[in-house]
């Protein structure tokens, strides 16, 4: 093989065992990981409290990615197809809920947090107060976050006064 021959073909493999680099410097075949903060994800809990004082079934759903899964707080049966999420949700919203965050820690990934912590559902039409443990796995998901994964489930434990 000559020297042009030579030259040509480690050119070639070469360019099959280097990164891709993108215009912006980045390696291509690296994932791309959105840039958060624990202050975004915790501001999707807000976001999903909002479309809860819609009242309608399909914006509280809007917030969750298709396949994912719900284990509702006052319901035993997982809710699993966005048909199931609200049905619960129609029945869920019939209390009017609004919640708030008692505590919580969140951990951030590429393309995905998880907001675990204590909330307080207070029912306008009743004044019943829940207490419960809640779980929300995010995904990145093109534009926007999306639940993957929602559990909610009441405290065990009675308040002792």
């Amino acid at each position: 093989m000559n020297y042009a021959g030579l030259l040509l073909l480690s050119i070639s493999l070469a360019g099959c065992v280097s990164p891709r680099v993108s215009i912006t410097g980045q390696d291509a075949r690296a994932p791309f990981c959105k840039a958060t903060t624990e202050q975004e994800i915790a501001s999707l809990f807000d976001r999903w409290n909002q479309s809860l004082h819609t009242g309608d079934p399909q914006k509280v759903v809007a917030n969750y990615a298709e396949g994912s899964v719900l284990l509702p707080t006052l319901s035993n049966k997982p809710r699993l197809t966005q048909a199931e999420k609200e049905d619960y949700f129609q029945h869920f919203l019939a209390g009017r809920p609004s919640g708030t965050i008692d505590m919580r820690v969140v951990e951030l990934g590429c393309n995905t947090a998880v907001d675990t912590g204590l909330y307080t559902f207070t029912f306008a039409t009743t004044g019943a107060k829940v207490s419960a443990r809640y779980t929300y796995a995010y995904r990145w998901s093109d534009s926007q976050w999306l639940i993957t994964s929602h559990h909610s489930s009441m405290m065990p434990e009675k308040k002792q006064d």
